[in-house]
């Protein structure tokens, strides 16, 4: 028998020619890093803006902002030969030197994002400046020649950017449903208002008025102007340098996801997941690992101390010391919060958060001595703590006696129904109401109460979701709703979805949503927060297959409705807790975020400890 090797793409011959690629595919590969979507676009325009000295900046896209986005503003506008230059890559008025590079104090400085963004539309620059007698408009499509002329304008910019991707099909195709990349321009506005609160922001979309953020005397303002409901708190502080200005929301308002914290660094919109968790740590051990609180931090420290070139779309930022700046962060956001997160445990996260424990940042904190304790500067944000001694230590109750006094609430009395492993151990008691404890044939057994109670939810939600059976508990009144932008997209977008898990919402305004059902599994669960949560999964797929999201989703909606760790138990109660457990055939003895259920002690084992 003869085997014939075939090959799907046969290898293309090798060569060693090396050739300077032509000015528009150059100009179309640094598009590929600085243009994602039409929210990149926005983010560039309006950057330039501020950077221009504008006071108002109006907004406006169709279809999304790929049919048409335009950003007009009344700056200083730019004379005939600096319009022609700004087409041009790595022209720029913001930077001269070396030394320029190493203290940037502009939202923008590279000169990519005008050629980029011409490379891949059909583009528009009018400009003029005040002491002009006539206005220059640029036109170009997709990075061929420019064509200049004279016209008229007020003082100040209008860059309109038509057909986005029209000539890259490829870029396109990858581009999401209009609602939500008009969603995404909305998210860019939102930032840029809390960037600089003096500017007037208009956004209308398809000729329609959907933002108009008038100027605000101060960030704090500005900040209770863009999250009426949030109750946000005021916090200042300096620690070596940086100082930390924060508008953050009590930690019961705290959501899965960093989504809703906003973060700045010298006026600088930023995502950095490390000062997201110094920020949530310094809540203490009152915000649970992987969620962070609502709001807004703007951090200021001396601009050579900080990186700003590192992200093509200026999104991420390096520290030269970024051990330093994030004590600095926490340390001054604890103080004005009134609490010592280095005092108190934190809860470990579930192996599947992906987050750091506390442990790491005790260890990363305690070379700077930061370990010591946080002392209040005055009273507390949200009421967590002040200027107090250590808490004594006080030895733990004991086991707490059960009664049959309370009728079974949860799972029936089951009496009829075999008994399997669990159902089949015997309660001793509850334990810091936390714990129960439990005996079998060879071991004394400790039984996580809330991570057994996940387990059931989870394990019957998935059921009912695979079979398309959620049973739904309607709200007597619909809870109203206020979301982020996106995610009332997402609410509009993965309605069907939602439904499915047991969640009937509708979007009712630019970001209001209204609550008209929650999973009849989990109607102890308050419907905003199981909302706000199960959108933080659905909307944070990634590189996971949706399936995947689905898991997680009902994960976090059996946590919402499980029995929590303070919660008494009569001995039906566990007894039936037990029984549920039984159920269970994957995975029973871990809850859904594969923490431990089950925790047994042999009785020799037992004895040989207590020298039996």
């Amino acid at each position: 028998m003869r085997f014939v090797h075939a090959t799907l793409y046969p290898p293309s011959p090798v060569t060693v020619t090396i050739a300077l690629l032509p000015d528009d595919l150059v100009d179309q590969i640094a598009a590929g890093e600085v243009v994602e979507r039409p929210a990149s676009v926005a983010k560039e325009l309006i950057e330039n803006a501020i950077d221009a000295g504008a006071k108002r900046v109006q907004i406006d896209i169709e279809g999304g902002g790929v049919g048409l986005l335009r950003v007009a503003d009344d700056g200083i506008g730019m004379s005939r030969e600096d319009a022609r230059l700004a087409i041009r890559r790595h022209a720029t008025s913001k930077i001269r030197t070396h030394a320029d590079l190493e203290r940037i104090e502009t939202m923008g400085f590279r000169g990519e994002a005008l050629p980029s963004i011409a490379s891949v539309s059909r583009f528009s620059l009018v400009t003029r400046t005040r002491d002009a007698d006539e206005a220059t408009e640029v036109r170009i499509d997709g990075g061929g020649e420019a064509s200049v002329q004279a016209t008229s304008r007020a003082p100040g910019t209008t860059i309109t950017v038509s057909d986005l991707f029209y000539n890259v099909p490829a870029r396109r195709k990858f581009l999401k449903a209009t609602g939500t990349e008009s969603t995404h321009v909305s998210d860019v506005v939102l930032r840029a208002a809390l960037a600089d609160p003096a500017l007037h922001l208009v956004l209308t979309r398809d000729g329609r008025r959907v933002r108009d953020l008038v100027p605000a005397p101060d960030a704090r303002r500005r900040a209770i102007m863009l999250f009426p409901d949030e109750r946000l708190g005021e916090i200042e502080g300096e620690r070596g340098g940086v100082v930390v200005r924060a508008m953050l929301g009590p930690p019961e308002r705290a959501r899965s996801g960093a989504n809703s914290l906003h973060l700045y660094v010298n006026r600088r919109p930023v995502r950095d997941r490390s000062i997201a968790r110094a920020v949530a740590f310094a809540y203490g051990s009152v915000v649970p690992p992987g969620r962070y609180p609502v709001g807004v931090v703007w951090i200021e420290l001396d601009p050579t101390r900080v990186d700003v070139n590192v992200h093509p779309q200026k999104a991420e930022v390096r520290f030269e010391d970024s051990r330093t700046v994030l004590d600095a962060i926490t340390r001054a956001l604890a103080g004005g919060l009134g609490t010592s997160p280095f005092r108190t445990s934190s809860p470990q996260p579930a192996a599947s958060d992906g987050f750091r424990t506390a442990d790491y940042w005790q260890d990363r904190l305690s070379s700077s001595g930061v370990l010591a304790a946080v002392s209040s500067e005055g009273a507390s944000a949200w009421g967590l703590g002040g200027e107090s001694e250590p808490v004594p230590y006080a030895p733990a109750p004991a086991i707490a006696p059960l009664t049959r006094e309370r009728a079974p609430e949860l799972f029936g009395d089951g009496q009829s129904a075999p008994r399997g492993p669990f159902g089949g151990l015997r309660v001793l008691g509850q334990v810091k109401k936390t714990f129960l404890v439990c005996e079998s044939e060879g071991a004394l057994v400790i039984i996580d109460q809330h991570a057994a109670d996940e387990r059931v939810h989870f394990h019957r939600l998935r059921a009912a979701y695979e079979s398309r059976t959620v049973p739904i508990q309607r709200l007597l009144l619909p809870e109203r709703v206020e979301l982020l932008a996106s995610e009332a997209a997402l609410v509009e977008s993965q309605g069907e979805v939602l439904a499915t898990l047991g969640i009937e919402a509708a979007v009712i305004g630019e970001t209001t949503v209204a609550v008209r059902g929650i999973p009849a599994i989990v109607r102890r669960a308050s419907p905003e927060r199981l909302l706000r949560d199960v959108l933080a999964e659905l909307g944070r797929t990634g590189s996971r297959a949706f399936g995947d999201a689905i898991d997680t989703a009902l994960a976090t909606m059996a946590c919402h409705g499980s029995i929590r760790a303070g919660d008494a138990l009569s001995v039906p109660e566990c007894e039936g807790l037990l029984r549920a457990l039984d159920e269970v055939d994957d995975f029973s003895r871990h809850c859904p975020h594969g923490r431990p259920i089950v925790f047994e002690i042999g009785f020799g084992e037992l004895g040989r400890k207590v020298g039996r």
